[in-house]
């Protein structure tokens, strides 16, 4: 295995070593590796496979080397526009999720899902509710649910 591959590995596995964790929107360092948002996920990952990424999505979406779906390569980072995309010139579409190809067509990610639904709160009987954690799932999945693609980027 040469230098590269080795580092792919380590953040890889890393990766899915942290399936499962909490979601936090707005997560901070501080806060890994018990809570992730999808950003700090990937930059935490990156990170320890010695590779700085900046904090937010679209920041990281602004650095890395441009690759298209057809060659998607383990390692790669997926962005997509998401629920709350943010916008600049670069990326007019928006960049609001991303997450990590695995290979194999599985990609890991910090997901967020909201749940509205009545809870046992005199104040505040209707209320939305986050939850969520990295996932594991299907690349076509993530695709579909997060849609539209803006860019996918290689770091390694």
């Amino acid at each position: 295995m040469n230098r590269k591959e080795i580092r792919i590995l380590k953040l890889t596995d890393l990766a899915k070593r942290l399936e499962g964790k909490p979601y936090k929107y707005g997560a901070k360092m501080s806060d890994a590796p018990d809570f992730f948002d999808c950003s700090l996920f990937t930059q935490y990952v990156f990170g320890k496979a010695g590779v700085k990424l900046p904090r937010t999505a679209i920041e990281q979406a602004m650095t890395g080397k441009k690759a298209p779906l057809k060659n998607i390569k383990e390692g790669d980072l997926v962005f997509m526009k998401g629920e709350l995309g943010r916008y600049n010139k670069y990326f007019p579409q928006g960049i609001g999720h991303v997450g990590i190809y695995l290979g194999g067509g599985k990609i890991i990610h910090a997901e967020r899902r909201r749940i509205t639904g009545k809870y046992e709160d005199i104040y505040h009987p209707e209320r939305i509710r986050e939850e969520g954690s990295v996932i594991i799932e299907d690349l076509k999945t993530f695709l579909k649910k997060k849609k539209p693609l803006s860019v996918i980027k290689r770091y390694i």
